[in-house]
């Protein structure tokens, strides 16, 4: 472009002048690339959701004949990514080819008007051969940069979705690290919504002693697991603050504290691959295959698990697909107790289980929780008696707390579970 400018500056303005020209097209065709390559992403994300959900859930579509119907789901979804592809190939099918004809256009205007500047001795022969070489150099990378310009709106719209995901708040990592062991934990105040319109948990207060049990009954939904979720800081309370000690959690080192807590849910998530490698999950040391057995052993996992194929090397599939829901109980009740962690989390840890190994599960649980801070959410009032403090939940406030005798005595709503849960044992 130099060399142009210091060979003949009009007819490289001229040359140049097929700029703003070919911005009319470029710029509405970016703004076309860019929003069919975000609808293009939507597509594709919608699209792996449905079958990761239609093939985790393969025996629900089957033995409710809903084949055809995702089969249709799928065939729709494939056509509306193929034209949207269809639409993207249209407009590059149609950018190129126009730069080029543009391109082409300006060397046969530059020819014609160098040829009459060259009779009219203002340019010489050799300078206008020179000024065509040099815009034949330029043409190919020119209509190249209007391919970029479509390609770069492209990549603007497919990595819209990441940018956002960059901008969301990080989890907070806090700087000091503590022991749970033998230091009190306190909600005081605190309130949380996953929205600002519908809040979850409305003046949550209460204090849990070192060692000390604590349940959380109520109806389904009136937040009990939340109250796991912000003491694990899955979430951050929307005011009021969670205590250890006299330090609120979230200075607290969040790998550190996490490291201190086992958890074991109601729905046992077990990841791919064997179970030895489940059991020791998250584990960052060598673990004896003695050790596993104990935990085991403690959880009543070690009978069934021997009589795997390949015993604790046994694949237990995509979630766990190749054992039964009780298994999989099992297998999360050994990983928590062989985390030896100083508090723990336990949502319905034995919903799964048969009466028999519901007996044996509750032993070892009771044994684990020896010496550690426990927090149990339980709707069988038989699992939580025990507890040295029982909250009872209602529409994310407290509306009881005490003992089971205290609350039998005085709070309606516990003396309404336990009355009706009474009359179910007796009917079985």
């Amino acid at each position: 472009m130099i060399l142009l400018f210091m060979l003949d500056w009009k007819m490289t303005a001229i040359m140049l002048s097929v700029i703003p020209l070919s911005m009319l097209l470029l710029w509405p065709m970016g703004a076309k690339t860019y929003k069919i390559s975000k609808q293009t992403q939507d597509g594709m994300a919608s699209f792996s959701a449905d079958l990761g959900r239609v093939l985790g859930e393969v025996r629900l579509v089957k033995a409710y004949s809903g084949e055809e119907l995702e089969k249709q789901k799928g065939i729709s979804a494939i056509r509306h990514l193929f034209g949207l592809g269809l639409k993207e190939a249209k407009i590059q099918a149609i950018v190129t080819p126009f730069m080029t004809t543009i391109m082409m256009i300006v060397l046969v205007i530059l020819i014609g008007y160098g040829g009459v500047r060259v009779s009219a001795g203002d340019l010489s022969a050799g300078t206008l051969v020179a000024i065509i070489i040099y815009v034949f150099q330029i043409i190919v990378p020119f209509t190249q940069l209007a391919s970029f310009f479509t390609a770069f709106q492209k990549a603007m719209g497919a990595t819209g979705r990441i940018q956002d995901l960059l901008k969301l708040d990080q989890e907070e990592k806090g700087t000091h690290e503590t022991a749970v062991l033998q230091k009190e934990l306190s909600f005081e105040n605190i309130s949380f919504g996953y929205s600002k319109d519908k809040p979850i948990l409305s003046g949550i207060t209460f204090t849990l002693q070192p060692n000390q049990s604590i349940a959380l009954v109520g109806p389904s939904g009136g937040g009990k697991t939340t109250i796991f979720s912000l003491i694990e800081r899955f979430y951050q309370p929307v005011s009021g603050t969670i205590k250890i000690g006299d330090k609120d959690i979230r200075s607290l080192d969040l790998r550190s504290w996490r490291k201190q807590i086992g958890y074991v849910s109601q729905d046992s998530p077990v990841m791919s691959g064997s179970i030895r490698d489940n059991i020791c999950y998250g584990l960052e040391r060598e673990v004896s295959d003695e050790e596993v057995a104990q935990a085991a052993i403690k959880a009543n996992a070690d009978a069934f698990i021997r009589k795997m194929p390949d015993g604790y090397d046994t694949e237990v599939g995509e979630r766990g697909v190749k054992l039964s829901g009780g298994q999989r109980q099992r297998i999360a009740i050994a990983r928590a107790i062989l985390k030896n962690p100083s508090l723990l989390l336990l949502d319905e840890a034995t919903s799964n289980l048969d009466s028999e190994s519901e007996v044996l599960v509750q032993q070892a649980l009771k044994n684990l929780m020896k010496g550690r801070t426990t927090f149990i959410i339980a709707h069988r009032l038989s699992t939580v008696v025990d507890a040295d403090q029982i909250l009872v939940l209602e529409n994310g406030r407290l509306s009881g707390r005490g003992t089971h005798e205290e609350l039998l005595a005085c709070n309606p709503l516990y003396r309404k579970l336990a009355v009706k849960q009474l009359q179910l044992e007796e009917a079985n």
